[in-house]
């Protein structure tokens, strides 16, 4: 075993001595990171814990599927102990916007769930990876390369759950020994998955609808600057921190990564240049543009290079090329 990677040796038959279990599976980031775990280390070995029965055929059909809620602890223990799993992703959610419009639900799931993956993850020894947020950084945070360490008032309920799990994944650490570890995710965006209520959601939106409709309409202003990660980048950082080796981390969790800032302007102009007849609309919803004005223009990531080996593989060219390309052929074959 390297770092907080399981082992997915087999002994007994076909039953391996450990596996991963993946919470929000079927989320946003979550179905990516599901298929991309099965890829490298099998499909029996990664289990996808799901809100709800039916998830989609890529997923029920490459690997195992549980139904997990993680704001009920005895759910968690249950997939955990059934599967024989070591590692944990807990990646369930809800995202930022949404999270405003319901804040004691948004505590419940993003704070109460993750209270209770690390009591599993305490009672079963099992290693857990958490995604923070750059939600956790505020306005009184330094917006321009904002650092690793650095003051961290967020002013959404949404970030505050992510500054106190970072905090919870560390006295977990230093109290009880669970091999917590976590990165500080930007905007991420999707070529796979349609986004589910968050600030960033735009820089996936604006793909679908260029293909589909030649126009589409922002909602924030055509200057927002934000930090932005492509979506395979996205897996590969949480993949790389949880097979790093444990004595060269020393932050450990939330970890700042990122591979690109851009507008909204920047990102229509750049789908111009592949779809010329694309056009843009501004219609600024002031709640989620409020919530983009709290946060960082772009990221400070040399811990994560230099502590675990972090870098991204795409930029905004690369990434905009790359997305193009899988949603046209998605697209043409009648997907969504």
């Amino acid at each position: 075993m390297r770092g907080g990677t399981p082992d997915c040796g087999r002994v007994r038959g076909r039953i391996p001595v450990k596996r991963i279990l993946v919470t929000g599976g079927t989320g946003q980031i979550g179905y990516d990171m599901t298929l991309a775990l099965r890829k490298k280390y099998g499909g029996d070995n990664v289990v996808c814990g799901i809100h709800r029965r039916n998830p989609p055929a890529e997923i029920s059909e490459s690997g195992p599927c549980e139904v997990v809620d993680c704001t009920d602890i005895s759910s968690i223990r249950g997939a955990v102990d059934k599967y024989g799993v070591g590692t944990i992703y807990h990646l369930a959610a809800m995202l930022s916007a949404i999270s405003e419009a319901d804040p004691k639900k948004a505590w419940s799931v993003n704070f109460g769930g993750l209270y209770n993956a690390l009591e599993v993850a305490r009672e079963l020894s099992c290693s857990l990876f958490f995604p923070s947020s750059m939600a956790t950084f505020g306005p009184e945070t330094p917006k321009d390369n904002t650092p690793q360490d650095t003051i961290q008032r967020p002013t959404t309920i949404y970030g505050v759950a992510k500054v106190a799990g970072e905090l919870m994944c560390n006295y977990y650490f230093k109290k009880y020994g669970v091999d917590t570890r976590g990165v500080r995710y930007p905007g991420v965006i999707s070529s796979s998955s349609m986004p589910g209520g968050g600030t960033t959601d735009y820089s996936t939106e604006i793909f679908y609808a260029a293909l589909t409709q030649g126009r589409y309409v922002c909602y924030l202003r055509p200057d927002t600057m934000m930090p932005m990660l492509y979506m395979p980048d996205a897996v590969k950082a949480a993949i790389a921190l949880m097979e790093a080796e444990p004595s060269k981390l020393v932050h450990r969790n939330g970890y700042n990564v990122t591979a690109m800032s851009f507008t909204p302007q920047e990102l229509a102009e750049e789908i111009k240049e592949r779809i010329p007849g694309f056009e843009i609309e501004y219609d600024v919803d002031p709640v989620r543009q409020a919530i983009a004005d709290s946060w960082p223009n772009s990221l400070d990531d040399s811990c994560a290079r230099k502590e675990w080996g972090w870098t991204p593989d795409y930029d905004l060219e690369t990434m905009a090329g790359d997305i193009i390309k899988c949603l046209s052929e998605r697209l043409s074959q009648g997907g969504s």
